[in-house]
């Protein structure tokens, strides 16, 4: 882990208790959660668990009722963000707490602005101590408030407050400026129209932020006249979407921005920071001259103005900027306008450029690209630039150097833009570039069941050869990596199966010998190991036959010969569709290629797998004794010939398959083929595979066929070596009660 510490465990705790909420309560009458019984929380854990609930996706009416009439959970500073909550569940299970800060910025569930401000004022000690809230996003419904005597100043202790995004109006505006302490106003892309009722505190007002406040009506003399009234001013935002104004659009504004930093230092002499980013008429002579009058100025927003690339901003060395001529700038402006779509584009599209040819890790960079991507899940035009930039930032060796944990956020939220825009071919070009990665697909833990569907899904409407190649070298990777119960999940769509087929039929009327081919076979071959669904599937999708025109196909081809003879092999452990493999020809055929001493052992394996699955059933076997006897008698011939590989060839899930053929009773090619097998990947890796020969009763199976008199010397003598083999191992090992033997894949 790239953290431990005492927040993490703490993290961890807090994530259990979220997960077990259900366990841990009662229900009221009306449906909301009850604590059965807790501890005193830490006033400041209570906060962190209502947090924990918001960002989990979990808070909503029924739970929120945890901290009603609960004296255990004591919230100060509460957060609702994003959250299904109703006017009912904030005033019951909120409004009663001695709340200090309230973030309840795009709630859903019905809660408006005046929900909030009239359910606070019901509690004396929010009325006086609550100094923050947040309400961005909301319909703010001034009309009831007005209706019920309360309104904003009914809160006589806030000091910052966010209104963004609302239908805040000039009256509301004139009831908030009459705060006795308002320190910090946001009213960004509201409905203000006037700004004079400012005035109103500006003994008090430190920051105000106007950003795209498109409705403004006031002439540039008049706005600047109250803005250089707010003696107390030290942070003034009145940036521009650059997006949605035109040349012919927002004049006044461009006016205003122009003779605010053309003034003289006696216009808002406390400012210390200035954001006009999107003002695209500011010149850097304007900016020059600003800059040059205030010593103590510490940020100055300039992204989308042009005139970020002044001298002057580089030579204080105290002055934060944003802007596009450094990457300095372009990282403060991701870092400061998360909220802001149209800045976050514009930024992302100058680290595109930045990190285009990008040669060292970059963690900081990906978390800020992360953070835009976050911000913004519906937003098509910041998705289009992001994955591009996560690409860039991932690329080759990249990626090995980053914190696994901010890859698995960041492939997480690849996978969500796969899914958020499935007709968007750009967005799933970028993520497919940056998933096709051997590090991220084969290290980095994340939902690869959910990556698969995505993928496969992707494979049926494009048809672009790289693109393609790449889908299905992911997916075959993927595969490979799935649990047992996601594998069979998979192998029950029929849709996934065609598509994968579909490709296989495509490069073989080709006649192409390719990597998308052997992807799309490898995948195949996993998705039918163990998987009687998926080997149906395959047979009904007509696979088999489509397969034994391959195997003729591509004789002289060992790679694509023995991934389709491992699908086979798969087909032949299936007691059920044993039968489907018994035609004279396809045997035949998997015979020569047993015999042959020229075809790599690695195909010769395979089919003599398939044959003797077939042949440990009697009663399956259709087509002969005669047949039957000299397969097996070949079988063990060309099985003593086999050198033993130095590559891993293969990995099996369990060893159950191998069960029936370790039987006393079983020809000793049967025998022999299933015991070379097994010593073959206990000599890869034999600590892993000797668990699951004690846990499926495997070992037992070789005791007893070493030990019985009808057993081949051959393979007596494997058998011997195989029990040597794991008896060593045991042997290593400090204290067996004490080791822990790897999970199989």
């Amino acid at each position: 882990m790239e953290a431990d510490g005492p927040q993490v465990l703490c993290d961890l705790c807090l994530v259990q208790v979220c997960s077990s909420l259900e366990a841990l309560c009662s229900r009221r009458a009306d449906g909301s959660l009850c604590l059965s019984w807790a501890p005193v929380f830490p006033q400041e854990m209570a906060d962190q668990l209502l947090r924990k609930m918001a960002t989990k996706g979990i808070l909503n009416d029924t739970t929120v009722g945890i901290f009603q009439n609960c004296k255990e959970l004591r919230l100060r500073r509460a957060t609702i963000r994003c959250c299904p909550v109703s006017a009912e569940a904030f005033r019951l299970a909120l409004c009663p707490h001695r709340l200090q800060e309230l973030d309840a910025s795009l709630v859903s569930g019905g809660l408006t602005g005046a929900n909030i401000v009239s359910g606070l004022a019901t509690n004396p000690e929010c009325r006086s101590g609550l100094r923050r809230l947040c309400l961005t996003g909301l319909c703010v419904d001034w009309e009831s408030l007005v209706e019920d005597g309360v309104g904003f100043s009914s809160l006589q202790g806030l000091r910052t407050l966010n209104m963004a995004n609302t239908d805040l109006t000039d009256a509301a505006l004139e009831d908030i400026c009459t705060l006795p302490h308002l320190e910090s106003l946001d009213i960004s892309c509201s409905a203000v129209s006037k700004l004079t009722a400012l005035l109103r505190c500006k003994n008090t007002l430190r920051s105000f932020i106007g950003h795209k406040l498109q409705q403004l009506d006031m002439s540039p003399i008049r706005c600047l006249s109250v803005l250089s009234q707010l003696h107390t001013l030290r942070h003034l935002d009145f940036s521009e979407d650059h997006f949605s104004v035109d040349d012919s659009d927002g004049k006044d504004g461009e006016e205003t921005v122009r003779q605010l930093l053309e003034g003289t230092a006696q216009v808002l002499p406390s400012l210390v920071s200035l954001d006009i980013s999107g003002r695209k008429r500011t010149s850097e002579a304007s900016v020059r001259a600003f800059a040059e009058a205030r010593g103590g100025l510490v940020f100055l927003g300039l992204l989308a103005t042009g005139a970020s690339s002044c001298d002057i901003l580089t030579s204080q060395r105290n002055l934060k900027v944003t802007g596009d001529a450094n990457e300095n700038q372009v990282c403060e402006a991701l870092r400061r306008y998360r909220d802001r779509e149209c800045f976050i584009r514009e930024a992302l599209i100058h680290l595109y450029n930045l990190t285009t040819d990008i040669d060292k890790p970059r963690p900081d960079m990906l978390e800020l690209v992360l953070n835009g991507m976050q911000s913004h899940p519906t937003s098509l035009h910041v998705h289009l630039v992001a994955t591009a930039c996560v690409f860039n930032l991932t690329t080759q060796d990249l990626a090995v150097a980053m914190p696994v944990r901010l890859l698995t956020s960041t492939v997480t939220q690849l996978l969500i833009a796969m899914d958020s825009f499935p007709s968007q071919q750009q967005v799933q070009k970028n993520c497919l570039l940056a998933l096709c990665s051997d590090y991220i697909l084969q290290d980095v833990p994340f939902d690869k069941y959910f990556a698969a569907t995505l993928v496969i899904n992707w494979l049926q409407i494009h048809e672009d050869p790289t693109l393609q190649r790449m889908a299905v070298a992911v997916i075959s990777i993927l595969v490979a990596k799935l649990s047992t119960e996601e594998t069979a999940k998979l192998g029950k769509d029929v849709f996934i199966m065609k598509q994968l087929l579909a490709l296989v039929q495509q490069k073989a009327m080709a006649g192409a010998v390719d990597s998308t081919l052997k992807f799309a076979l490898s995948a195949l071959w996993n998705l039918t190991d163990e998987m009687p669904t998926a080997a149906r599937n395959f047979i009904e999708c007509q696979g088999l036959e489509l397969y034994e025109e391959v195997l003729e196909t591509y004789y002289t081809e060992p790679s694509i010969q023995q991934k389709v003879l491992g699908l086979l092999n798969n087909i032949a452990e299936v007691e059920g569709l044993q039968g489907d493999l018994m035609e004279e020809g396809l045997l035949e055929h998997i015979l020569s290629l047993l015999q042959d001493s020229e075809v790599e052992v690695g195909v010769r394996y395979f089919a003599g797998g398939t044959l003797a699955q077939l042949a440990s059933r009697p009663e399956a076997w259709t087509l002969g004794d005669e047949f039957r006897s000299t397969a097996m008698k070949q079988l063990h011939e060309s099985i003593m010939t086999w050198n033993q590989l130095e590559r891993e060839m293969v990995s099996y899930r369990s060893f159950r398959p191998f069960r029936p053929l370790l039987q006393t009773w079983q020809p000793s090619g049967v025998q022999l083929w299933a015991v070379w097998a097994i010593h073959l990947v206990c000599g890869q890796n034999t600590s892993h595979y000797r668990s699951m020969m004690e846990k499926e009763g495997v070992t037992e199976l070789l005791w007893a066929l070493a030990a019985h008199p009808d057993t081949h010397s051959d393979i007596k003598e494997l058998s011997d070596s195989i029990l040597r083999m794991v008896d060593q191992q045991q042997n290593c090992l400090p204290s067996a009660k004490n080791h822990t033997e790897p999970q199989s894949s």
